[in-house]
C-alpha cells in the first residue's frame, strides 16, 4: 500500500519494514519472530485490560456512593 510520504502511516509502515529487515537481515528464524509478536501483543493486551480492571472498579465505587 503506498502513502503519502512523511504521513503518519507511511512512518508507521516504515518503522515496521526496519523492523522486520532487522530480523531477517540477522536470519532469525521465523518461530522467533512470531513468538516475539505474540508477546508484544500479549503485553498489550494485559495492559489494556488492567486499564479497563481500574476502569470498572472506579465506576463501581462511585456508583456504591
Amino acid at each position: 500500500m503506498m502513502y503519502k510520504p512523511y504521513s503518519p502511516e507511511w512512518t508507521r509502515k516504515r518503522y515496521l519494514t526496519e523492523a522486520l529487515n532487522e530480523y531477517f537481515n540477522n536470519y532469525v528464524d521465523v518461530d522467533v519472530i512470531y513468538a516475539d509478536l505474540m508477546d508484544i501483543l500479549q503485553e498489550r493486551s494485559e495492559g489494556a485490560y488492567a486499564e479497563f480492571q481500574k476502569t470498572t472498579d472506579l465506576e463501581s465505587k462511585l456508583r456504591k456512593k
